[in-house]
């Protein structure tokens, strides 16, 4: 029987497609924008090989778009059909619990897969995903403690293992242990785009924001062929450059870099929602600071309309809303919250996340974006806590906590304002007075 990089058995018509399947994985796991091509050419050699099946219901179902669920349903029962070991079937099951929104049984069918395969390097970076856009970075963590033991960079994919043990580390609060798997994981491979983003989290976690900078910047080079993450680094380094006040340099990033309508990626893919996440929350920030930030809210309004009913990404939902209220358009932010109400009644795993924290927290965006900023205040106040299971980094989640902070500063609610700062101050290395989103509000507040 065949055999994948790891040394897993596969079932596969001949090698040459065991080692399709490895190219394809790889492509996943290193973030290459040719990894559909890659899957393509794999199904090509072998339509029946039911891990490429499997891939082929991951790939829809990483695009966190509601329109690609169809395809991902489809691949299960075939792939459950053709498999030839139970390591197989089990990939299928949890495939199939995924794409019917029963995340907490797919987390425990790759956890099940891993306990007894801890070189199955798919089922753990698939959990470590799911894990992380559900704000289960404890769960993200005792995952990778737990296979890393049986890794060597003898076996094909020990990168991938250092680069998810900083990021989980990083989202843990373990800084020294996430930067030292990071910083190992680049020198094995400078074009890791995933532990060049774990560091990049710690640096910004840490304030060390010329440091990061110059850690992008020196990186940029081992970047081609990339896919959207590349996206994701440029914000980070914008979010840098935010920091140091350094506006122009902000949108230049952000026209040229995070949201460049020219480039093939976001051509390809104009609405990820990792993309979204990305250019909403940076145009936030900047015009909370008074920037003016043109039209590029519009372009993010119609396509936020085009994506209302889709509630599987719970976190990009404040950013749709983001763009719908700066853009005026009351109509279809009523209608977007109506639909997240409707989905919050079905019996999936986002259902409670969406109304625990996904809804009240669109209902301040809204609030807030009318100025009408106790209602902000009142409607997130029961989210703050929370509002993590929509996943997201810290760094990512901090532009919700600018959000509830201005609110609470406008709304003369210094309670409130009071308890945000108190709460980043306990969750972030860098105390408010050295953020520029909190400064304000330290300099103002005894906390």
């Amino acid at each position: 029987m065949p055999q994948d990089a790891q040394g897993l058995a596969v079932t596969a018509a001949s090698d040459a497609a065991a080692s399709a399947f490895d190219n394809t994985v790889e492509g996943y796991l290193k973030y290459r924008a040719d990894a559909g091509v890659r899957l393509k050419a794999l199904l090509d050699l072998d339509a029946e090989m039911p891990m490429a099946l499997v891939l082929k219901g991951a790939f829809a179902m990483l695009t966190y778009n509601a329109a690609m669920v169809p395809r991902a349903k489809e691949a299960p029962a075939a792939a459950a059909r053709l498999a030839g070991t139970d390591r197989e079937r089990a990939h299928a099951a949890a495939l199939a619990f995924w794409a019917g929104g029963e995340m907490d049984r797919a987390l425990a069918a790759w956890e099940g897969i891993m306990a007894a395969h801890p070189h199955d390097i798919l089922a753990f970076r698939l959990h470590h995903f799911c894990a992380f856009w559900l704000g289960r970075a404890g769960q993200m963590l005792r995952a990778v403690d737990a296979v890393a033991p049986r890794w060597s960079a003898a076996i094909p994919g020990f990168g991938s293992i250092l680069a998810c043990r900083c990021f989980a580390n990083e989202e843990c609060g373990n800084y020294t242990v996430a930067e030292e798997a990071g910083r190992a994981a680049v020198a094995l491979d400078p074009g890791d785009l995933w532990a060049t983003h774990g560091v990049a989290h710690i640096l910004e976690m840490q304030g060390r924001r010329g440091e990061g900078i110059v850690w992008l910047k020196a990186l940029e080079q081992h970047w081609d062929g990339g896919s959207n993450l590349l996206h994701h680094l440029w914000w980070h380094r914008a979010m840098y450059h935010m920091e140091r006040g350094e506006h122009a340099e902000v949108l230049a990033l952000y026209d040229r870099g995070f949201r460049n309508h020219a480039s093939a990626l976001t051509q390809a893919m104009p609405d990820l929602y990792i993309d979204v996440q990305n250019a909403a929350s940076m145009l936030f920030r900047l015009q909370r600071h008074g920037v003016d930030v043109g039209d590029r809210w519009i372009e993010l309004a119609d396509k936020a309309e085009a994506r209302i009913g889709d509630c599987i990404s719970t976190f990009t939902l404040p950013h749709w809303m983001m763009a719908l209220a700066a853009t005026g358009r009351t109509q279809a932010a009523a209608r977007m919250l109506d639909a997240m109400r409707e989905a919050a009644t079905q019996p999936v795993t986002v259902a409670a996340i969406l109304r625990d924290a996904a809804i009240p927290v669109c209902e301040a965006v809204l609030a807030h974006a009318q100025g009408d900023h106790v209602r902000a205040v009142e409607a997130m106040r029961p989210a703050v806590g929370v509002m993590h299971r929509m996943g997201g980094s810290h760094a990512q989640q901090d532009v919700l906590e600018q959000l509830f902070l201005d609110a609470a500063m406008k709304g003369g609610m210094q309670e409130d304002a009071r308890m945000l700062l108190e709460r980043v101050a306990g969750r972030h290395p860098v105390p408010p007075e050295r953020r520029v989103g909190y400064a304000e509000a330290a300099g103002g507040i005894r906390h």
